[in-house]
């Protein structure tokens, strides 16, 4: 062994595991499973990044097949936003809701977490959101005029998320 190596070891135990600096908690909904690929290690790190703030989940909702898939899918997604405990809102990702900069998204994002609200995030799968959910949620927010695959989708909503928190703490990631 090395020396010096324990002493960095214990010290690496010994850290404590950080904190969160709020007590809201978000929830971001999607259809379709991550098999890997491109996307998911930006998911991971990201998802990382944006749990050392707030609690986090990630729900991955079964892609519905047929004419009816995306009723179904919406079921699945309204079941999981209403698993949400206490006051709580519902955001969906849609090409037709409103763009927003970071800092707007990020000043929205203040707002619910002074008032101590969580926020359940929805990403449709191939076929998009159903009018059900558009219609339940308190924001529509669009990426981009542009359309995306759902799993980057996630990275980009995830990343956004990480950006926010860092405008509204001061940190240096944005610039």
């Amino acid at each position: 062994m090395r020396r010096g190596s324990a002493s960095r070891t214990s010290r690496a135990r010994s850290r404590p595991a950080p904190r969160r600096s709020c007590a809201v908690k978000i929830r971001l909904v999607s259809v379709g499973k991550e098999r890997g690929g491109l996307t998911a290690a930006a998911v991971e790190e990201y998802s990382a990044r944006v749990a050392r703030v707030v609690e986090l989940q990630l729900v991955e909702l079964r892609a519905e097949e047929g004419p009816l898939a995306k009723e179904k899918e919406a079921d699945a997604i309204l079941a999981a936003a209403g698993k949400a405990k206490g006051t709580a809102e519902l955001w969906a990702l849609d090409e037709r809701g409103a763009a927003v900069t970071s800092r707007e998204l990020a000043a929205r994002i203040g707002r619910a977490r002074d008032a101590a609200v969580d926020l359940t995030l929805a990403i449709g799968g191939d076929e998009g959101l159903s009018p059900r959910v558009l219609q339940a949620a308190r924001f529509t927010w669009s990426l981009s005029k542009l359309t995306l695959p759902h799993r980057l989708a996630r990275v980009v909503v995830l990343e956004q998320l990480y950006r926010s928190f860092e405008i509204l703490r001061g940190g240096p990631y944005h610039k």
